[in-house]
């Protein structure tokens, strides 16, 4: 298996260091305690200071970071609408997808990509994979023994979480986003920005308010992010240089036609 500290997904971007995840750790709680008895109004706003973090953040960030972060963004806004407005797994306060979660799904991978990226991470590697799958198999024990809500969609995707440590290509980023979406899903089901139900759908499967290890489902966004990011950014060259090519060709306009042999040139 290749060193995840070498695959091109966590590879330190020109922000570099742990700015983004010290930024987006400060930026969630004050957004979710903002949005505790808001209205439509604020969370308007709320949502609109998310984007205009998210892209001041990019900037310091190469197209192919870029790329998987919009991936992100649009993946995890289509299983938003679909699991919470539509399906009911979860439920936000006014029963809508408020305007800063899609955003904060950008800001999330930020995050988690740098933890995964710093320095300290990748010089222990071993240590920080081994105790992400400790601590998340704790976690989801909880879940299935001791939690006052029994969590089987918790285990379920601690095991996800555990194939994206063993076989991903990015190791460390999921060691990141363990970290983050932890942290995101106690404190926003603590303020009551969102709810789980206690089933999914079926009424078969178990959920926890949140699910224990919720960072294994969000592992799906980073690996649609990892895969689909390069063929983004080449698909966006190609549109570039093209367009570059037809402003090229219209400002050298037509060429003239060449003159006759023989013939005499024409005086102004």
């Amino acid at each position: 298996m290749a060193d995840p500290a070498a695959a091109p997904a966590i590879r330190p971007g020109r922000g570099g260091g742990w700015l983004p995840a010290v930024v987006v750790l400060a930026w969630i709680p004050a957004v979710l305690l903002l949005d505790r008895g808001a209205g439509l109004p604020r969370q308007l706003l709320l949502g609109a200071g998310t984007w205009v973090l998210l892209l001041a953040l990019l900037r310091l960030e190469t197209p192919v970071v870029r790329a998987q972060t919009a991936v992100v963004v649009a993946f995890a806004t289509a299983v938003e609408y679909t699991f919470s407005p539509l399906l009911e797994v979860y439920l936000y306060r006014l029963h809508n997808v408020p305007s800063f979660v899609p955003p904060g799904h950008g800001l999330v991978y930020l995050a988690a990509l740098s933890i995964g990226r710093s320095a300290l991470v990748r010089r222990h590697a071993r240590a920080f994979v081994a105790g992400t799958v400790v601590l998340g198999g704790c976690y989801a024990a909880w879940g299935l023994f001791w939690s006052p809500r029994l969590d089987v969609l918790g285990a379920f995707w601690y095991l996800c979480l555990v194939g994206f440590l063993a076989w991903g290509r990015s190791r460390l980023l999921y060691v990141g986003a363990f970290v983050v979406v932890t942290y995101l899903e106690v404190l926003g089901t603590w303020a009551g920005v969102w709810t789980w139900a206690p089933y999914d759908p079926t009424g078969l499967v178990a959920i926890g308010n949140p699910p224990s290890v919720a960072a294994g489902g969000y592992g799906w966004f980073d690996l649609a992010a990892v895969l689909a990011a390069p063929g983004l950014v080449r698909l966006v060259a190609r549109g570039r240089a093209r367009v570059r090519w037809r402003v090229g060709a219209a400002g050298r306009g037509p060429r003239a036609a060449p003159a006759p042999a023989g013939a005499a040139p024409r005086s102004s």
